[in-house]
């Protein structure tokens, strides 16, 4: 199997349109976000755009599972036991059958929600995140930047469907976060483990963590 996968080599069937972050920074409806406030831009069910908001919002977290599977698998494979310690690949295996359970759980719940695979595009970010070929740096991109801002997102939903009357929708995303939880703990016990020896190797791997979370979130208004 071939290591270092690029994302343009993912297996994804007919339903799935990709988009990349440049098409996120040439979209003309970003200006639109960037005027809002941060109270105004959450997702507030007496909006009349909320329930397409949260549509979106779930395709989103499904396909973001589906990388996070996809990179968590990536690390247990790509590098040999001198760059990724044992244990440190047995964490990895673990998040995916966490990343496993969140596919499904997102895809029952866009169903219950109303949207479908491929309503929307799927955007590669996190796994180009994840192609960086230092195991330090990808922790600190995935599991550090990534998933601890996935956390912001599940809390949005959770709390979005505690203000709309929907348990389903409630449930499923705290289950789901108490995992994001333990994957952030995951990524930055071993950020600190391979880089004991090492402070330059920690800091170039805190600056694309830096990097990973400034272009993702859209500097701040996503």
């Amino acid at each position: 199997m071939k290591r270092f996968l690029p994302v343009e080599e993912l297996a994804r069937d007919e339903r799935f349109i990709r988009s990349n972050i440049a098409d996120g920074f040439s979209d003309p409806r970003n200006g639109r976000i960037q005027q809002r406030t941060i109270s105004t831009a959450r997702l507030q069910p007496d909006r009349a755009s909320a329930p397409d908001r949260a549509r979106s919002l779930m395709h989103g977290i499904f396909v973001g599972e589906i990388q996070a599977l996809e990179a968590a698998g990536r690390t247990t494979f790509d590098f040999d036991d001198t760059d990724a310690p044992f244990a440190l690949k047995l964490d990895m295996a673990r998040q995916c059958w966490d990343e496993s359970r969140h596919v499904e759980i997102s895809v029952k719940l866009g169903e219950h929600m109303g949207t479908e695979i491929g309503e929307y595009t799927e955007a590669t970010f996190l796994y180009e995140a994840a192609c960086v070929t230092d195991p330090a740096m990808r922790l600190a991109g995935v599991n550090r930047a990534l998933e601890g801002l996935a956390i912001d997102v599940f809390n949005t939903m959770k709390d979005f469907g505690e203000a709309s009357g929907d348990p389903i929708l409630k449930f499923c995303e705290d289950w789901m976060l108490a995992d994001e939880v333990t994957h952030v703990k995951m990524g930055s016990d071993w950020l600190r483990r391979l880089t004991e020896r090492d402070p330059e190797r920690r800091e170039r791997a805190l600056e694309f963590q830096r990097a990973v979370d400034k272009l993702f979130s859209l500097g701040g208004f996503r």
